[in-house]
């Protein structure tokens, strides 16, 4: 059943989702790079737990280096309750930071 009132969310799209694990840092520069040469306007870097860090440097790696007109659209940083094997409750910090490129924003029309 289609959700009618529910409104597309940029960053609901799975093609500029970036998922930040335990590979080296190059490997999630070069997916966002990959994701706005496609055309995104946005990218979504996630990462939990001890991989924020690595989310935090890719997007600085990502800003300084290669993507010179990038801009942090937000930063949202929140806990997720996960249930390990022993049953045991652990709390896992995330963290979601979206960024854009400056030259994606509506110029204002001149008169």
């Amino acid at each position: 059943m289609v959700d009618e009132e529910a409104e597309p969310n940029e960053t609901t799209n799975a093609e500029n989702v970036v998922f930040i694990g335990k590979k080296p840092i190059m490997n999630y520069v070069v997916a966002c790079i990959t994701s706005f040469n496609r055309g995104e306007k946005q990218v979504v870097v996630k990462a939990r737990g001890r991989a924020i860090s690595r989310a935090v440097d890719t997007v600085e790696l990502l800003r300084r280096a290669f993507v010179k007109d990038l801009e942090i659209k937000h930063i949202d940083i929140s806990t997720e309750e996960l249930f390990r094997a022993e049953g045991q409750k652990s709390n896992v910090s995330t963290i979601e930071i979206t960024a854009i490129k400056a030259g994606t924003k509506k110029p204002q029309e001149e008169k």
